[in-house]
């Protein structure tokens, strides 16, 4: 990594400066420059390439699990932990899941609360003292349907 830097900054300063500043022999550079890429580095140089290929196949939306699957499924035994680690160095990521539920309550809201009357007492002396609501929806075919009730705490009847 040291190395891949001193040598796209070679034209800028020279390579013993910047081998001297970032703690490196310049001999080492020279050596690492004209080593042949690992058999290791070429393998992933080419997993990588079809990594590429299946989350351009799926529309980016493949993640490490998909892919790795994928993979399998071609026949190449390889580790999970290995397509990840290739995916984060190369910035791939898979797209998340949308909410399958649909939120129908905002609570981060400027509106003023109720305050709350009945501090958890729950028993009516007589009728129409106190009245409960609820509100719900229930999805159908041609849309949402939204239910309303009033119950009376005392007669436990509904009322509106």
């Amino acid at each position: 990594m040291k190395f891949g830097f001193v040598d796209e900054h070679r034209q800028v300063w020279p390579v013993r400066l910047m081998c001297a500043v970032l703690g490196l022999s310049a001999s080492g550079y020279y050596a690492w420059q004209g080593r042949p890429e690992s058999p290791r580095a070429a393998a992933n140089r080419a997993l990588l390439d079809d990594i590429r290929l299946f989350r351009t196949e799926s529309s980016g939306t493949y993640g490490e699990p998909r892919v790795h699957a994928v993979l399998r499924g071609h026949g190449r035994r390889i580790g999970r932990c290995r397509v990840e680690r290739l995916m984060r160095r190369a910035g791939l990521r898979g797209l998340a899941a949308l909410p399958r539920r649909t939120r129908t309550t905002d609570s981060r809201h400027g509106y003023p609360i109720a305050p709350n009357r009945l501090g958890r007492n729950f028993t009516a002396r007589a009728p129409n003292q106190i009245w409960l609501a609820d509100l719900t929806y229930i999805p159908t075919g041609e849309g949402w349907l939204y239910l309303a009730a009033i119950l009376d705490m005392h007669t436990r009847n509904i009322v509106g």
